[in-house]
């Protein structure tokens, strides 16, 4: 079966101690997630995306988000840069990047999707890409990252909104109050969502 692998904000002001928004423990997950991204096989994978939370200092201050949470990962700054070693990612399996404003990746109607590996290459709006993938028998989304309770929830309801089967391995994940098990009991208990 292929499968796809979506990294949710896996950005230095969330995984590192010394991060504006810092979510605890995060930085116990970055080994393994470098592991996990090693071991994916080109013949059983379609792909990685990187989902980025990317901010403007003035917008996001007038924003919601602003009003709950520090001003982080902005636009260009040390702490909006992955954490993780994507050259660790099989060169035959295509890599691509999401930036998003907000926390979810479906909420922004403007999101496209860029191609790491081309950077000439035509962006794809998020939903085509996202059909694209159904269209080439893409069944099963393996999700990774932070926040298990806010943006890999939020990515992880716009998937099941589209069809697709989820995994989330709880050792790739951490949260700011809920776990990612506590998030799927109490959120997607009839779902295609499978905690491993």
């Amino acid at each position: 079966m292929i499968n796809f692998v979506i990294v949710v904000d896996a950005q230095r002001d969330f995984m590192m101690p010394d991060g504006a928004l810092y979510v605890a423990g995060a930085e116990a997950l970055i080994a393994p997630m470098n592991d996990m991204l090693a071991s994916l096989s080109p013949s059983e994978t379609a792909g990685v995306l990187l989902t980025f939370d990317t901010h403007e200092a003035e917008p996001y201050a007038r924003s919601d988000e602003g009003q709950q949470f520090a001003l982080h990962c902005v636009r260009g700054s040390k702490g909006s840069a992955t954490v993780l070693d994507v050259g660790a990612v099989d060169p035959e399996i295509p890599l691509y990047t999401l930036e998003k404003g907000v926390f979810a990746m479906w909420e922004e109607a403007d999101v496209t999707i860029r191609n790491a590996r081309d950077p000439g290459a035509d962006f794809v709006p998020r939903d085509e890409f996202f059909d694209r993938l159904q269209a080439q028998g893409v069944e099963e989304i393996v999700a990774i990252g932070v926040a298990a309770d806010f943006c890999v929830r939020w990515a992880v309801e716009g998937l099941i909104e589209r069809g697709f089967r989820i995994s989330v391995p709880a050792a790739l994940t951490r949260g700011i109050v809920r776990q990612i098990d506590a998030v799927a009991a109490e959120e997607w208990s009839a779902a295609k969502v499978a905690i491993v």
